[in-house]
């Protein structure tokens, strides 16, 4: 299990850099999802703690189980609180499907993997 939740950890930081930086170049939406500023800005510190964590099992499943944790949290406020998480950034239905869909990849493979953090 440990490459696989090192290769996971890897796969989320690139997704998540990449799609931040992404979101600076498009006006409120990226495909379906929304971006403004904050939420990209997220993105990209996900993304480059996600790959600087990858480098180690320890660092990745500790990486997949926090943020796991935040995206969960995340997901709750989105679906509970609609349009507007917090007044920090904007989220639309597809995003919290998504934000809910990295919480469980997230909290699988890291609360799956056998060894201790």
């Amino acid at each position: 299990m440990t490459p696989f939740v090192k290769l996971t950890t890897k796969i989320l930081g690139v997704v998540l850099l990449v799609v931040g930086v992404a979101g600076f170049f498009v006006d409120g939406q990226l495909l379906m999802f929304q971006v403004d500023t904050v939420h990209n800005v997220v993105h990209i510190a996900t993304g480059v703690i996600g790959l600087i964590a990858s480098g180690t099992y320890s660092y990745s499943r500790l990486f997949l189980i926090v943020f796991g944790l935040v995206y969960a949290v995340v997901t709750v406020l989105g679906f509970t609180m609609g349009g507007d998480i917090l007044g920090l950034f904007s989220v639309n239905m597809e995003d919290n499907t998504l934000h809910a869909a990295i919480a469980v990849v997230c909290l699988g493979v890291g609360f799956g993997s056998n060894k201790s953090v």
